[in-house]
């Protein structure tokens, strides 16, 4: 149980470390943006106090040094210099490190954990070193836990009264089992005092006697009053991992309120919050005893009532000179990515069951049954388009992790660069993000180091010292187009074609394309790389591009121009788990053609398609496309029809066509991976199953149409 606990804590925290990094590099970018480094600090001040209840002592020890810096940053005592960002970053990297490890830590790591402490501690000693100081004021101490001193105070973090300042009212409690997950309730409430001026009373009249208190059960509450500078997300991040197993209210308190509070009576303010009535309060200042006490006796309020009137009202005298500004949460559910696919493998079930259930209708020529057949596919297309819709995210999650990329690598190569990013709200299938990474990175990598010069080569041709890297996004139909744009040298195209010949890829004296010759960059081992460095010379960065972006069902596309850049676009597809198809038949097998792809289908005679002959040309509005005939390249069995359908096709940057027997129609189509005996059959990505049980293959157009530009180069090398 306590393991299922630890683990979420590990999901939020990487991901709360994942939004750290993107605000530590913005920040770079506009030092003087005050709210990022207050999301930097509230990050990573989350982060502690949760790794703190959660058990993970060497994650809170780490980390409260690391937020020393943060907070003294804050307070203007520490530049928001590269220094800096290198510090955080480094201590970013070193949590998710620890993240990782489990709960033996070795001692190299615990070395490297105490000698970026140490980095952090001279950081922050520099700092309070270059604090004026005065007879009357010795050095600042910080305060256990928080790292403040009275000087950051004074300044107005939080814990200090000043403008700017909310004051909340908080009741938590927390559920009963809390104790059974390892949650440490008294760090979790540190924790909130560390965030400003906290007032918290504990109800524990529902504590029951020795001989019925079951050890492992919570049976506390606590309600009270917190004034802060942080925002009601802020708060609420500190119950993050017990939100969901408690009762938690936040709610912004008003000025008048306050106030109130400040001034009036404890019978005022029972009377103003309604939780006595006017008579009882006049009758019970008749009595010599406290107020409290006489309505306890009589049974008007509870003790708990009474304690929390009266923190309110303590807490509101503390607090001076409040504002009243609105603040939101966001509330979204948290749901396993296993157990989405599940529900997506159902929706497939069910577009299949609907299939079936629209043949039979068909074959039975029932009314009834169709029309029930024709509403229950209403009902599973909204329910796909809904389930595909929420497994569809914004690709700006993957795109912000490139920045760190290209910062790291342009310190490495010597070079500066800036990586500009549009379109990062364009939505795609999360399966197709994740794949996505590794072929981004390799681009991005391959832009630095071939594509943009040393910061004086660029001085030299009259271009700006700091080389610029666009990632661009955009919803193209049923794909998404993803650019990466240098405006670096450009491809050396006779480099490349030198580096071909050398490797026996092209004859000598072979005539190639641009199209052609750029597209040589993705075979395996190819590199124009003088010398092998941790970055680049071994040639395996593009072929993996390539191969893994062909399994994507994608295509990569390249144009360059010498001295001014290159480009490279991916071609992807929405998503994999469900898709529209165009349904075929070559004898007595079914195929399907992804529809997106699909750009027209004509008839020709079956004897002028003989004619044609070993050229395999056809015309098609005004061009001669090549074609690709299934039933030969498949081996399928049974008699040509006098006339042949021909499906034209987009695929990498041409159009083809595929010979048919049988055009049948638009088939909503469930892809079902091929099984690894078949995982090697060339011009096949999987399969569907359609109403009557039939199995259709899925083509994979890209495929087939290098198996065509291969056949005809061959053709070309022969002659």
């Amino acid at each position: 149980m306590l393991d299922k606990f630890k683990d979420s804590f590990r999901e939020e925290a990487k991901e709360l470390l994942g939004q750290l990094e993107s605000t530590l590099l913005e920040l770079e970018d506009t030092p003087t943006d005050a709210e990022l480094l207050n999301a930097a600090f509230r990050a990573i001040h989350t982060v502690k106090g949760s790794a703190g209840m959660f058990g993970f002592d060497e994650i809170a020890r780490f980390t409260h040094d690391l937020e020393n810096v943060l907070d003294k940053a804050r307070s203007g005592l520490v530049p928001i210099s590269k220094d800096f960002i290198d510090l955080a970053l480094r201590g970013r990297d070193h949590i998710r490190v620890l993240l990782s490890s489990g709960e033996d830590l070795s001692e190299d790591l615990r070395g490297m954990t105490d000698a970026l402490m140490e980095e952090c501690r001279r950081m922050a000693a520099r700092a309070d070193a270059a604090l004026p100081r005065t007879p009357e004021s010795a050095p600042a101490a910080a305060s256990p836990g928080t790292g403040e001193t009275p000087a950051m105070k004074e300044a107005g973090t939080p814990g200090a009264s000043s403008a700017g300042e909310r004051t909340y009212s908080i009741r938590f409690r927390p559920g009963p089992d809390i104790f059974r997950n390892g949650t440490r309730l008294l760090s979790l409430l540190a924790h909130l005092s560390e965030l400003g001026e906290a007032t918290l009373v504990p109800h524990v009249h529902d504590i029951p006697g020795l001989s019925e208190i079951d050890p492992e059960r919570c049976y506390c509450s606590w309600e009270g009053f917190l004034t802060t500078r942080a925002d009601k997300n802020a708060i609420r991040d500190v119950f993050i991992f017990v939100e969901g197993d408690s009762s938690l209210t936040i709610e912004e308190i008003e000025e008048a309120r306050i106030n109130d509070a400040r001034t009036k009576r404890l019978g005022e303010l029972l009377v103003q919050y309604q939780h006595v009535p006017p008579a009882e309060i006049t009758q019970a200042l008749s009595s010599q005893k406290r107020l409290g006490e006489i309505l306890i006796e009589k049974g008007i309020i509870s003790q708990d009532t009474l304690d929390a009137t009266l923190a309110g009202q303590n807490h509101a005298r503390k607090i001076q000179d409040k504002t009243s500004e609105a603040g939101g949460a966001l509330a979204s559910v948290r749901v396993a990515s296993e157990k989405l696919d599940q529900m997506v493998d159902l929706v497939g079930e069910l577009v299949t069951l609907q299939a079936r259930l629209a043949r039979t209708s068909l074959d039975l020529k029932d009314g009834s049954l169709a029309a029930i057949s024709e509403q229950f596919e209403r009902m599973i297309s909204q329910l796909r388009d809904n389930t595909m819709s929420i497994r569809m995210l914004p690709i700006g999650s993957t795109f912000n992790k490139f920045r760190r990329v290209v910062r790291d690598l342009s310190t490495e190569l010597g070079k500066e660069a800036d990586l500009l990013t549009e379109g990062a709200d364009t939505e795609l299938d999360k399966t197709v993000i994740e794949r996505l990474s590794d072929p981004l990175v390799h681009i991005i990598r391959n832009s630095l180091d071939h594509g943009i010069e040393p910061p004086e080569e660029r001085e030299a041709a009259g271009k700006p010292r700091k080389g610029t890297i666009l990632l661009r996004a955009l919803h193209s139909g049923a794909y998404v187009l993803i650019t990466v744009k240098d405006d670096g040298a450009g491809l050396n195209a006779e480099a490349i074609r030198a580096k071909a010949m050398e490797r026996g890829i092209i004859a000598p004296g072979q005539e190639l394309t641009e199209a052609e010759l750029n597209q040589l960059i993705f075979h395996p081992g190819f590199s124009t790389a003088k010398k092998v460095t941790k970055v680049s010379g071994r040639g395996v960065g593009m072929d993996v591009v390539k191969r893994e972006i062909d399994s994507l069902g994608g295509t990569v596309m390249i144009s360059t121009e010498r001295g001014r850049g290159t480009e490279m676009t991916l071609k992807i597809p929405l998503t994999l788990a469900i898709i529209e198809g165009l349904l075929v038949a070559v004898g007595g097998e079914y195929y399907v053609v992804p529809l997106a792809s699909v750009d027209g289908c004509i008839e020709i005679p079956e004897e002028d398609l003989r004619k044609v002959g070993e050229r395999r040309i056809i015309p098609y509005r005004g061009d001669l496309l090549p074609f690709v005939d299934l039933r030969s390249y498949f081996e399928v069995p049974g008699n040509v029809p006098e006339i042949a359908q021909i499906v034209i096709a987009n695929a990498q940057d041409f159009r083809l066509g595929f010979v048919v027997d049988n055009v049948i129609g638009d088939y909503q189509t469930v892809i079902k991976p091929l099984g690894r005996m078949y995982k090697d059959v060339s011009g096949l990505s999987g399969a569907t199953i359609l109403g009557d049980g039939t199995v259709a293959l899925i083509l994979d157009v890209n495929r087939l149409a290098q198996a065509v530009q291969a056949d005809s180069q061959r053709k070309v090398q022969a002659s």
